[in-house]
Order: structure tokens, then sequence, then C-alpha cells
């Protein structure tokens, strides 16, 4: 992956053949043409968990159209991170009731919410090219 500094605050990273663009919101300094690194990350926990329970669904021949995931975080003020994530799975009335709790299992598979409760180590060096 390489990442681009592009003019005012857009950053963008490039990955394969895609291209993910961010920006501050204005109050940041940016243009707020795009996310900010920082709600890419939070989207990235419910796309995964929802990726994970698309997968679940299809495999029983679930219908997946009604089923959203509405995902709420709680900052803790001083270190101002994420203190706690929530996701509600929310499923249409006629959903079978014997999947519920598997759905859960399904959702806890994800791979960013993994890496987030293992953390990963961090090597940042500078380079001349």
């Amino acid at each position: 992956m390489e990442i681009i500094l592009n003019g005012g605050k857009v950053i963008k990273a490039k990955l394969d053949n895609h291209l993910i663009i961010t920006d501050q919101p204005l109050e940041n300094g940016g243009g707020n043409t795009a996310p900010a690194p920082f709600d890419l990350y939070l989207a990235s926990i419910g796309n995964c968990a929802g990726i994970y329970i698309k997968s679940f669904c299809e495999r029983r021949e679930i219908p997946t159209k009604n089923i959203k995931i509405l995902q709420t975080v709680e900052f803790d003020p001083l270190k101002r991170v994420p203190s706690n994530i929530k996701l509600d799975i929310r499923l249409p009335e006629d959903f079978p009731e014997k999947y519920k709790e598997a759905v859960i299992n399904a959702a806890e598979l994800c791979a960013v919410k993994k890496s987030i409760k293992n953390p990963p180590n961090f090597e940042i060096s500078t380079s001349i090219h």
C-alpha cells in the first residue's frame, strides 16, 4: 500500500487497483470531500462484521436485504479514543430464531475487531528516495 499526500488535507492510499481517499472535516482545516481516516477505521469495524453476517446468511439461504447493523461509539474524553463500540444487528421479524446467536458469533469473527483486541506492533521509519 502506498500513501500519497495530496493538496489540502487529502490523503490517498493506493492498494492494488483501488484508491482510498480521505480528507479532514472543515473544522479541522480540510475540505470535507471524503471521510476522515478515523471515520474509515470505525466504518471498517461494522463493514467487517457485515461481511461475516452476510456470508453466514447466504450459506443458509437467508435473505439479507432487511438486515442492518447500527454501530455506535462511546469515546473516552481524556484519551480521545473509543472506549466502547456497540454493534446492534437489526434483524427482520421473520429472521429464524435458531440463528440469532449464530449471527452474533459470525460478527465476532471480524478480523478488524480481532486486530483491535490484539493490536499489532508498529514500526515507523524514514528513508530517502
